[in-house]
């Protein structure tokens, strides 16, 4: 797995958003274990999966921006289709989720 430096306002908007997520999961915990509503628990879990969806497509906007652009700029044949076959592997990882 490759690093980089993320960019600085994708990387805190991520991480607000991930806490927001945290805040949400536990208010689930809660309202499963106070028997809630089934329809007011689904509520929330498809807004937390609204929610990570948000923060795969911030993260896939910066990745596409940044080390896409970097990969098909590069002299290296190995890196342009190493960065490629990520972006088709986690398309094809979503179209089964």
């Amino acid at each position: 797995m490759a690093s980089h430096r993320s960019n600085p306002s994708v990387k805190k908007e991520v991480a607000a958003r991930l806490r927001s997520i945290e805040g949400h999961v536990r208010g689930v915990q809660r309202m499963l274990e106070e028997d809630a509503y089934c329809i007011d628990v689904i509520r929330q879990t498809t807004a937390i999966k609204a929610a990570i969806d948000r923060i795969n497509s911030l993260l896939l906007d910066n990745h596409l921006h940044h080390c896409v652009t970097a990969a098909v700029k590069s002299s290296d044949p190995a890196q342009r289709e190493r960065v490629l076959g990520e972006i088709v592997e986690v398309f094809d990882a979503a179209s089964k989720g």
